[in-house]
């Protein structure tokens, strides 16, 4: 494909995701206003009003509604969207669950924010991680490009018929989506082509029936087991996708993962989401000082790549991995999937443990960890506090 370049634009994340979602022409949406997700509402509520956006925007009175009235509207065949953070991404749990479940294509944006109690506005990705077993596909932004590119990728991911999975496109509160970045958008028409409208929906109109959602266990696990499938699948639709995206928009998409620096480096630092940036810087600084280290950014957090994480980790020295978020009473989860899937590998896997509730991590504090893991002087785990 020729890549077409679209307009220019100076856009905060909240903004950058609703005009992607402007461009995918969802038919219904309904989302719940929360901080700091609230501004996308309110500028996909101006397309909607100016006649930008032809969709139906449902008044919802809460996170769960927002979702349970999507979720019937993609089962019958509209392309749908929803977003939320923090407490409103618990609240609507129940519904992420069935729609999970169900496996109906719907794409959701979560500016991640940390999970009270204590009370807190500020970013980690705690409220993120915590739906990974809900049979979502789960993308993680760096930054508001990659936020505006992922959101118009999930439309098409989900819809594919070889996944017919929901998707949810994680991007950091506050450090993505009230900062202003220049975005490189699509046009209109090229964006057309890469989203066709939606052609099939899950039920049949010419026979209507209503089902009781019960399954007898012999048959549940078999809708587990054909859940399982689907997202292993997606991995290569999740490539394919991320290739032809690149033909058509000139950018870099690298699919599951980006190694940075990644061909001689004897240590790898691990993460994902906008603190990705900040390693980057660090990498630059430490290889001007002459240390082999690079950077292994996540950018899908399910299906995990656990293939390709495995290959990028054998030979290394060390390995560091950045933690926003923590499961008690085990560790870093993101280190925690990392060290599940380095089977057979002698690398040491170190965990940070750092950013909750928004605290700052700067360049220079993963410069020093990272010098420490090289000089031997890191244990397993270490908080930053």
């Amino acid at each position: 494909m020729q890549v077409v370049r679209g307009k220019v634009l100076a856009l905060v994340g909240n903004h950058a995701v609703a005009y992607a979602v402007k461009q995918a022409k969802p038919q219904v949406l309904a989302v719940y206003p929360i901080t700091p997700q609230t501004t996308m509402l309110e500028k996909l509520s101006e397309y909607v009003d100016k006649g930008e956006l032809k969709a139906e925007m449902i008044k919802v009175e809460s996170e769960h509604s927002a979702m349970a009235s999507i979720y019937g509207a993609a089962v019958s065949g509209s392309r749908v969207f929803t977003a939320t953070s923090s407490q409103g991404l618990l609240y609507m749990t129940e519904m992420i669950y069935w729609v999970g479940g169900q496996r109906a294509p719907i794409v959701a944006a979560i500016a991640t924010r940390a999970i009270a109690s204590p009370w807190s506005i500020w970013d980690d990705h705690q409220d993120f991680v915590s739906k990974r077993d809900a049979i979502w596909i789960q993308m993680m932004a760096e930054n508001v490009q990659d936020a505006y590119d992922m959101t118009l990728q999930a439309f098409k991911i989900s819809e594919d018929k070889r996944v017919v999975l929901p998707v949810m496109m994680g991007f950091d509160g506050f450090i993505l989506t009230h900062t202003m970045e220049r975005v490189e958008t699509l046009p209109d028409n090229v964006v057309d082509s890469f989203i066709p409208p939606r052609q099939f929906n899950l039920i049949d109109f010419d026979n209507p029936l209503g089902v009781g959602p019960i399954a007898t266990p012999d048959k549940y696990i078999e809708f587990r087991y054909k859940a399982m499938q689907a997202m292993e699948r997606s991995k290569n639709v999740i490539k394919e996708v991320a290739k032809e995206y690149e033909d058509i928009s000139g950018r870099n998409q690298y699919g599951l993962t980006e190694c940075y620096m990644c061909d001689d480096a004897e240590f790898l630092l691990i993460a994902m989401g906008a603190w990705v940036g900040d390693i980057r810087v660090a990498v630059n600084r430490m290889r001007n000082e002459g240390k082999k280290v690079g950077l292994l950014k996540i950018r899908v957090f399910r299906p995990f790549p656990k293939e390709e994480v495995n290959d990028i980790l054998k030979g290394r020295k060390g390995a560091l991995v950045f933690d926003r978020a923590y499961s008690f009473g085990s560790g870093g989860v993101l280190g925690i999937e990392t060290r599940a899937n380095a089977y057979g590998l002698d690398t040491p896997i170190y965990n940070v443990i750092a950013g909750l509730g928004g605290k700052d991590v700067r360049p220079m504090e993963i410069q020093k960890i990272t010098e420490d893991m090289i000089e031997g002087k890191l244990e397993n785990e270490r908080w930053l506090l």
